[in-house]
């Protein structure tokens, strides 16, 4: 098996690292001299790629030392679900749920929080980004569509406590398939759904359908199955969700049985690209209707009557970036329509949101949200914290809460308005800026927005100039033997004008675009590992990552 790969890896700078051999640690520690001159070193780097700072969706603009700094000296934990207490109290639940219910209420979720009401909101603050919240997505949904189920066993004996069993369902006779569930993503997805899928052990509609269905693939019959749902206009697109592919894909499965989950993508991240998650759902629902996936009835006990009423679907929203600010941009009379996104979607089942992304924060951290009805029963609600295990993280930052409601305790809806209006205005005007540059220097730097996006994607430069605006790259194959090397900028809050004007004549000086490297070769793999692609079909097909459109190095 050969796949076509670049002759050489792009944005790998060959520069060495800041400050190095300052941060050697000893058995004796580090002299106090040397640790000063450390940190001064890293502190000084840090500050000058900060002012530089262009090339990824995350808020540089932050402003949080002057009320917060004084909580380094302390750890605060928040583990455990975020509406219970809990016995360790050096916490920052009751902030947590205040920020829950402000993007709830942002989100058009029912509030407040109530366990006994299956439409209201349940969600906790994340200690990694929206990728945490995607996995903890998968996880829900894969036992919510496989049947799974945590029950007290009525037959246990534990010295009179009640045991927990996990119990699955059986498939009936006439579908095998019943609770096998499959999922879709866009070619566009952010890479690390991919690893979270394989995690979880969670099948692609790939993997399925290479193993099960090599020569049936609905849209190219006797051909290929795509690795991941095709992004209208392929790789040169803008990189929203091809819905008649999708739904072409999804009817396949669900004639065969299947239960689906589909993750769409607001604000994607090489081309910011957004899902019209509104019309995925209506596209979708009569297909799911037609196949008995809305409402189904989950049995465990047919004798004694236990059964659960759950859907044979699953729509998950990853808004890592847009999450955060669209919502603002939605009356605020823009020539672009703003898709619906969230809750008010009756066929959302989940949400996630990157806090260090829009709102700006010093760690990766977001929110995950779902209803109370899509909640499965978390596995374990120990003593020894006093509060139940229902995230996934357990042990959780409770500094990020803080940071989350400081930002929305100092900006309003209408400031928040503001600065995405603004936001939007500067991405307009950096790609006139970047197509002024392109006729000047007389070459063409394929640039290119799409609709609604902070990010303006254009030819890479030098490695010198990806180094000083921390660009992102990537390589997409437009045709036999040729690529496009491309570096994207994120307009995000706080970007000063003058850093613009910086950047844009610095891309028209003669040492911007060297040659650009086109040629591919071809590179062959190693043995096969157990469970990846074969192209003999002795090996189990699980999946394939695409090179493209992930925006990671």
């Amino acid at each position: 098996m050969t796949e076509n790969r670049t002759s050489r890896p792009v944005g790998r700078t060959t520069e060495p690292e800041p400050c190095a051999g300052l941060f050697t640690l000893t058995p004796d520690g580090v002299p106090e001299d040397r640790r000063r001159e450390a940190l001064a070193c890293f502190e000084e780097h840090t500050r000058a790629q900060q002012a530089t700072f262009l090339g990824y969706q995350a808020n540089e603009h932050l402003d949080y030392t002057g009320d917060l700094a004084w909580l380094l000296d302390f750890h605060v934990n928040n583990v455990g679900d975020p509406f219970v207490r809990g016995n360790f109290r050096l916490n920052s639940k009751l902030v947590e749920r205040e920020v829950l219910d402000y993007y709830a209420r942002l989100w058009h979720a029912k509030v407040p929080h109530d366990p006994a009401d299956a439409e209201s909101y349940w969600g906790y603050v994340l200690t990694m980004g929206s990728t945490e919240g995607n996995i903890m997505a998968l996880w829900n949904a894969r036992d919510y569509l496989a049947g799974r189920a945590l029950m007290v066993d009525p037959a246990a004996d534990d010295g009179g406590v009640p045991r927990l069993t996990w119990v699955q369902a059986k498939a009936p006779p006439d579908n095998p398939n019943a609770y096998d569930p499959i999922i879709f993503y866009s070619e566009d997805t952010h890479y690390s759904f991919t690893k979270a899928a394989r995690v979880l052990n969670f099948k692609t509609f790939y993997e399925v359908g290479s193993r099960d269905y090599p020569d049936d693939c609905p849209l190219s019959p006797g051909g290929p199955w795509p690795t991941e749902v095709p992004s209208v206009g392929g790789v040169l697109g803008n990189g929203d969700i091809d819905v008649d592919k999708l739904a072409v894909l999804v009817e396949f499965f669900a004639a065969k049985g299947h239960p689906i989950m589909v993750s769409l993508n607001y604000g994607s991240t090489f081309k910011c690209a957004y899902d019209d998650v509104e019309r995925v759902t209506e596209r979708l629902l009569p297909i799911f209707l037609r196949y008995g996936l809305v409402d189904r009835q989950v049995e465990y006990d047919r004798e004694k009557r236990r059964y659960d009423v759950r859907h044979g679907f699953w729509i998950h929203v990853d808004g890592a970036l847009g999450a955060a600010y669209m919502p603002f941009l939605a009356d605020a009379g823009l020539p672009e329509r703003v898709p619906p996104f969230d809750f008010r979607l009756p066929y959302v089942f989940s949400l996630v949101m990157s806090g260090h992304k829009w709102v700006g924060a010093p760690w990766p951290c977001g929110v995950f949200m779902t209803k109370v009805k899509y909640q499965l029963r978390p596995p374990d609600d120990p003593e020894y914290i006093g509060a139940q295990d229902s995230t996934f993280a357990g042990s959780r930052n409770g500094f990020s809460p803080l940071i989350l409601w400081s930002y929305l305790a100092r900006h309003s809806y209408g400031e928040q308005t503001r600065l995405a209006l603004e936001a939007q205005q500067l991405a307009g005007q950096v790609r006139d800026g970047l197509a002024a540059v392109g006729r000047k220097i007389g070459l063409d730097l394929w640039v290119d927005r799409s609709p609604l996006a902070l990010t303006v994607r254009f030819r890479r430069p030098a490695q010198k100039y990806v180094d000083k605006y921390s660009l992102s790259l990537e390589t997409l194959p437009v045709g036999p033997q040729q690529n496009r090397e491309l570096a994207h900028v994120y307009l995000m809050p706080g970007i000063d004008r003058g850093l613009i004007a910086q950047f844009l004549d610095d891309l028209t000086q003669q040492d911007a675009y060297p040659r650009q490297v086109t040629e591919l070769t071809e590179w062959a793999p190693g043995p096969v590992a157990a469970g990846a692609a074969s192209p003999d079909g002795q090996v189990t097909r699980l999946a394939e990552v695409p090179a493209t459109g992930r925006g990671f190095r």
